[in-house]
């Protein structure tokens, strides 16, 4: 596999951070009621209200999801991530009993073995490395040292299937700021993901059913998909005072050859490559050329976009609203220009759309 991956830029010696300097971080934060952070997807999935924002002229429209085929063109191409959200949640005791510790499953680890895995232990302090934990089911485990940013390396058996075991014990990792237990888990999936692997769902592509789907293809809309498996690292913060020192957690991605194909032929048409959600945009970013076409292959990244990046292969986006001091929101400020993009939100917050996960859509042409 290939482990190249785009890292953040480093920060110029003595370079100011300050309200008018676009990587404050302070200068990406927002105030949201609580009220607006959607607890329950909407029914039908199509039924989301959806901005589109326009980044040349600077307008703003407020339509309803299913109409989303109104902005696209024959020559378009739609790039969907088809990964599928993994029960990652375990739930293990310590030998001999005592209190509940939760094992969130991050994402394999290469090596010789033991099968190992990056993973949140919760609550952390009260696991040691070298610990043995107990799984539900009975499977035991052992918690190593600190693999970085508050993640520890879990050891298991020779032989086990981590992704089998997932679907045996785990449960759905719901966001942090869903409190609704209820939720049906196969809403934080879109209809089209296939791939096992992420921890969160790549919310943009929750707003589309299979009809909307045919309506758009029916047009001559292309669709090509990518794969990238979203960590938990998608609901940090930024927590540096210099947006340019934060550094992302590695998420695996492919890019297939025929994704790579129809982004040149679309190219070629003189059509528009449209990401569905912000993962796409950092799979194809990572492996975009000065010419816009993609490098296709399995690879490793931690691609942190920011305002004073120019983007190559993505031309429009799908994308929900994100969360105050968000890498994402940055990425998204980053496409469309920060001021264009605030006001959009405001814009949003003053119309009670509803926002994050199971939130309305934005559209940026």
């Amino acid at each position: 596999m290939d482990k190249r991956h785009r890292k953040c830029l480093t920060p110029p010696e003595g370079s100011p951070v300050g309200i008018d300097n676009p990587f404050d971080t302070n200068i990406y934060n927002y105030d949201l009621p609580k009220s607006m952070i959607a607890q329950t997807p909407a029914e039908p999935r199509d039924s989301s209200r959806l901005m589109v924002v326009n980044r040349n002229s600077g307008t703003i429209r407020h339509q309803t999801f299913r109409e989303i085929a109104c902005f696209l063109r024959g020559t378009d191409l739609l790039v969907l991530n088809d990964t599928r959200v993994v029960k990652a949640r375990l739930h293990a005791v310590k030998p001999g009993g005592g209190a509940r510790v939760e094992v969130f499953l991050l994402r394999p680890l290469e090596g010789e073995g033991p099968v190992l895995w990056e993973t949140l232990i919760r609550p952390g302090r009260r696991v040691k490395p070298g610990q043995r934990l107990i799984l539900d089911g009975g499977i035991e485990v052992v918690i190593g040292e600190g693999s970085g940013q508050g993640a520890r390396v879990c050891r298991f058996p020779p032989g086990i299937d981590v992704w089998s075991l997932m679907e045996e014990i785990g449960e759905m990792p719901f966001p942090p700021y869903v409190h609704n237990p209820f939720i049906d888990p196969e809403r934080y999936q879109t209809v089209y993901g296939t791939r096992q692997g992420s921890v969160a769902a790549p919310t943009a592509g929750l707003h589309f059913t299979p009809d909307l789907i045919e309506g758009i293809t029916s047009r001559g809309v292309k669709l090509a998909s990518i794969t990238l498996n979203v960590g938990l690292g998608t609901f940090r913060p930024v927590e540096e005072e210099d947006i340019r020192m934060h550094r992302m957690h590695i998420e695996e991605c492919s890019i297939p050859d025929d994704t790579a194909l129809s982004v040149k032929e679309t190219r070629e048409a003189g059509g528009r490559v449209i990401a569905v959600g912000t993962t796409v945009v950092r799979a194809l970013e990572s492996r975009a050329t000065r010419e816009g076409l993609v490098v296709p292959g399995s690879f490793s990244t931690d691609a942190f976009y920011y305002p004073g990046y120019r983007f190559q292969a993505t031309d429009a986006m799908i994308t929900n609203f994100h969360l105050p001091r968000s890498t994402l929101l940055m990425l998204v400020c980053a496409f469309a220009g920060k001021e264009l993009v605030m006001r959009a939100y405001n814009e949003a917050i003053e119309r009670r759309y509803r926002f994050f996960s199971f939130g309305d859509a934005m559209m940026i042409l």
